[in-house]
Formats: structure tokens, C-alpha cells, sequence
């Protein structure tokens, strides 16, 4: 198991040991693999989630059978729905036992199979190098996603007569399509020629396929406006004159403004949730759909799609630059950019009030932040502060788009900083979802990891407590936090450096300082609890 990681230069696990699993993690912990020590398994896969989309490279999780392998159900989970490339290793009982309920059984490949690409029970370490091969393949090819390797402790202590790593994956069944339709391509072309209002949608798959240059390139040659879902937030810089902003549910006016007049509607990456578009099939009544994606399951699976196209997003844009003569008309230009002027960002500081305005803190953050840097985000008011607000150039933006995982933020920034060391690395998360995953400051502190953090505190569950007061009459059920520790001296018990603001002046100087650090900084906002999310 270890030489098959090797053989894939695997340089970081993240895991959780337990009895099931140590046969390989004692062989783990001779080898040049660096394995983190999480402190909760669902943070392992959270944490080789961050890696995975920082570094491009699939993750790798491990825990060990029964509690330790279900703790990372959410986690998997987590990476389904946002199409990660994910390895998770679990020990399980001895091959004799399975069935019998023993301790700390757990069926994890049934458990599993909802939101996992492929798993794999071992019955024969033998067949453990095919395996491997197999499951990195699947992981990382056509739509990326997770593949469990379940492995029983006998199966851990197996003899193999001799060490062969295949070359190739070769399975039977599994041939994603990279190259897209020329027809279909053709027929693209052809709709974009005729088009007099076309929007492109920038969605996850987009950075998924490392598509980043082909779309810029194609936006720029062909002039076509650029939306974005919240997942595709930073393929183009957002300071772009052509792009508009992030649509849907908590997006911004005028994107969803032009959305809703566009006659054409290039779908690129993007499933297209109903929280990016609330009526997929208005829509598809008003405008022509052009929907490209790897995964052909995802195409007219929420939306009609008049051209489909199956492919590599990137060498389908690369296509599209390559062949396309798109004249956009100049009124349709005017027109969305009309609506990017008029839309103002909503916001003011107020230094009387004793609360960090977060809209406008965000705004003011992103200025202060290097071009590169990696920015992770919890779900909830903090997550929409963020998509919204800051602005994102060279980086990334990372968080739970897909099953809107609490708790996701603050694991991710530690797989993403151990991916990419040298950059900056910011977490932000509110005081629910800090809280559901604040264990993992020890692994921050074990490891010496440079993340910064901003902690939002409104003292609130934020996003559903506006819900109760919108539609359930503001009876507040359960999204109230009187509970909260004080952070800064939670912080400090860590070892770690925490600050607290009470106005944007003092925010702001603060992060200056804590950007400035090379250590792990915690800078907590006193945020309003009435303050909204849009």
C-alpha cells in the first residue's frame, strides 16, 4: 500500500489511526510520505480536500474501520458534490469477521456508494497495486471525485510475492470523452455567430479541467460578457472589465440581470443548483443553452440544453478560441456594463456602532491580500460575505458549494497551505462553523501551519436565523449561540496568536499586522447579529 502511494508520488496523507489501520501506517510512518495527524476524521477528508484542489493532485485520507471510517462520510461527501479528486483508505476486520458485527465494524463501501466514485473492498493483497492504480485513475480522470479503498487488517499483513505497479489503468467501461463533438462544436460556433446578447457561466468545472487560460482567452477574443456560479469564482479576475459577478440565489443584481436577457447562455462547468438559477427551465424558454461538461450525466439534468457538448472544458474553449469569429454587438456590450456601474456595493463601515462592518471589511481585506492568495470559506453569512465581496485575481477560492458542509473552512486552509507553502492562505468562517472544526487549531499548532483565520462573530447561526425571521415568524429555534467560548483565550490555550476587532478601522489594522506574521494568526470580528448577508 505504501510503495503503490509512492509509485503515485504521493508526498502528504491526512488520517486518524486506529487498531484496523496500523499495519499500514507503521510502514507509513518508515517512508518519505509525510502523514498529518487530523484530529477528526471528517477534517482528514475536508483537509486532503484543500490539498487536493490546491495542488491539483488527488488527496489522500485515512482512518481506520467502524467510527474512524464513518466520521469521514461527511468529508467524502463534501468532495463528491464538488467533484474532488479524493483517495480515502480505511482499515477494516479481518476478512473472517466481516458480517458478524464484531467491534468496530462497519460496512463503509455500502455506507459509501451514494457519493463515492468507485470503492473497493481488497480481498486479495495481491490485487492491492491494480487497485491503487485504478482508484488514482478514477479519482483524477473525467469528472474528478472520491474512490474508497477498503482494506482488512489480514489483507494489511499479506504476503505479496513480488512488488509490480502497473503503468496503465486499464478498465473496463471507464473511457471519459475529453475531445468534444466536432458537430456539436460546429453548432456552437453557428449559435454564437447569431446571437445578439450572449453570457458566458464560468462554473467549478472549469477550474476542475485547469481551464483558467482557455476561458480568459476565449472571453477576451470573442467579447462575450463572463458570469460566474459561486464554485467558478476566480477563473476571472473580478476586477475584469467583462465580468460581471457571481449569479443565483446570493449573487449579484446585475449578473443575474443579464442572465435573465441573454439570448444565449454558454454553460461551462456548471450543474446549474437551484442556487445559481431558481427557474433552470425559464431560462432554457427565453434563451438558447450551450452546456459543456466532462460528465454527460450533468448535461440536461437541471436545465434543458439545446447544444450539448461532452468534453474537456479546456480543449473544447480551446476549440471555441481556436475557430470562433464571434462578433458580440457593441448595444449588448454598453448594456451589461451599464448594469455592472450601476450596481454599488453594499456596506458602510460604522465606527460608532462597536461591530466590524463584514461586507465592507471583506472589500477592504482583499486589497491588503497578494494576488495568489488562496482564500477558503465556511458556509453561511461568512461564505456569501466572501463570494461577494472579495476580490479575487490570481487565487483561489475554495469552499462547500456543493452540500454546503459547516465546518469545511478551516481543514481546507490546512490541506491548501501544506499543498502550497508559499502562499498566502486565508480561512474565513463564522463562530457556528469555527466551532465544528476549532479541534483542528491542534493540528495547526503540531505542524506549524501559516493560516490565518478571520473569525466572524455575531454570536448566531446567521444564514438560518434570517431564515427564521423571514419566513418563521423571527422565532429564533436553535440559532442562537450563548455558549460561546471567549476565542481569544481559546486561542491563546493553542499557542496561537488571536486578536480582537470591534470596528473596521481596528479590523483593518489588525490584519495588516496579521498578514505580516509568519505564524498562524486568529483575528476575531465582533459582527452585528442583525447584520445581513446580502
Amino acid at each position: 500500500m505504501v510503495e503503490c502511494l509512492k509509485s503515485e508520488n504521493v508526498q502528504i496523507a491526512f488520517g486518524y489511526p486506529g487498531a484496523a489501520i496500523c499495519p499500514f501506517l507503521d510502514y507509513l510512518y518508515r517512508s518519505p510520505i509525510r502523514h498529518i495527524l487530523v484530529r477528526e476524521e471528517q477534517n482528514a477528508a475536508h483537509e486532503a480536500s484543500g490539498y487536493a484542489r490546491a495542488s491539483g493532485k488527488p488527496g489522500v485520507c485515512i482512518a481506520t474501520s467502524g467510527p474512524g471510517a464513518t466520521n469521514m462520510i461527511t468529508g467524502i461527501a463534501t468532495a463528491y458534490m464538488d467533484s474532488v479528486p479524493l483517495i480515502a483508505i480505511t482499515g477494516q476486520v479481518s476478512s473472517e469477521l466481516l458480517g458478524r458485527d464484531v467491534f468496530q465494524e462497519a460496512d463503509i463501501t455500502g455506507a459509501c456508494e451514494p457519493f463515492t466514485k468507485h470503492s473497493y473492498l481488497v480481498k486479495n493483497a495481491s490485487d492491492l497495486p491494480r487497485i491503487f492504480k485504478e482508484a488514482f485513475h478514477i479519482a483524477s480522470t473525467g469528472r474528478p471525485g472520491p474512490v474508497l479503498i477498503d482494506v482488512p487488517v489480514d489483507i494489511q499483513l499479506s504476503k505479496v510475492p513480488e512488488f509490480i505497479y502497473p503503468q496503465r489503468a486499464e478498465i473496463i467501461g471507464y473511457k471519459p470523452r475529453t475531445q468534444g463533438h466536432a458537430m456539436q462544436i460546429k453548432k456552437a460556433l453557428a449559435a454564437m455567430q447569431e446571437a445578439k446578447r450572449p453570457v458566458l457561466v464560468c462554473g467549478g468545472g472549469v477550474v476542475l479541467a485547469g481551464a483558467r487560460n482557455e476561458l480568459v482567452a476565449f472571453a477576451k477574443k470573442s467579447g462575450i460578457p463572463v458570469v460566474s456560479t459561486m464554485m467558478g469564482i476566480g477563473v476571472v479576475p473580478m476586477d475584469s472589465r467583462l465580468y460581471l459577478g457571481m449569479i443565483g440565489m446570493h449573487g449579484h443584481k446585475n449578473a443575474n440581470r443579464a442572465v435573465s436577457e441573454a439570448d444565449l447562455v454558454i454553460l461551462c462547468g456548471a450543474r446549474v443548483g437551484d442556487r445559481a438559477v431558481s427557474a433552470p427551465e425559464q431560462m432554457a424558454e427565453k434563451a438558447k443553452i450551450i452546456h459543456i461538461d466532462i460528465d454527460p450525466a450533468e448535461i440536461g439534468k437541471n436545465m434543458t440544453a439545446h447544444i450539448p457538448i461532452v468534453g474537456d472544458i479546456r480543449l473544447v474553449l480551446r476549440d471555441f478560441a481556436e475557430q470562433s469569429n464571434v462578433s458580440v454587438p457593441q448595444e449588448w456590450i454598453d448594456t451589461v456594463l451599464r448594469y455592472k456601474d450601476e450596481y454599488k456595493p453594499v456596506g458602510e463601515p460604522d465606527s460608532q456602532s462597536g461591530f466590524v462592518e463584514p461586507r465592507s471589511f471583506m472589500r477592504s481585506l482583499s486589497s491588503m491580500m497578494e494576488e495568489d492568495a488562496i482564500l477558503t470559506a465556511d458556509v453561511g453569512q461568512n461564505q456569501i460575505w466572501a463570494a461577494r465581496n472579495f476580490n479575487v485575481k490570481e487565487g483561489r477560492f475554495l469552499t462547500s458549494g456543493g452540500l454546503g458542509t459547516m465546518g469545511y473552512a478551516l481543514p481546507a486552509a490546512i490541506g491548501a497551505k501544506l499543498a502550497k507553502p508559499h502562499r498566502q492562505v486565508l480561512c474565513i468562517c463564522g463562530d457556528g462553523s469555527f466551532q465544528m472544526a476549532m479541534c483542528e487549531l491542534g493540528t495547526v499548532c503540531q505542524y506549524g501551519v501559516n493560516i490565518k483565520i478571520i473569525l466572524m462573530q455575531n454570536d448566531r447561526l446567521g444564514m438560518v436565523r434570517e431564515i427564521q425571521e423571514k419566513k418563521y415568524g423571527s422565532r429564533y429555534v436553535l440559532t442562537v449561540l450563548e455558549g460561546n467560548p471567549d476565542f481569544v483565550k481559546l486561542a491563546e490555550a493553542y499557542g496561537i496568536r488571536c486578536a480582537l476587532a470591534s470596528s473596521n478601522e481596528e479590523a483593518e489594522k489588525l490584519a495588516a499586522e496579521m498578514l505580516k506574521s509568519d505564524k498562524a494568526f486568529i483575528l476575531v470580528c465582533r459582527v452585528d447579529p442583525d447584520a445581513p448577508t446580502i
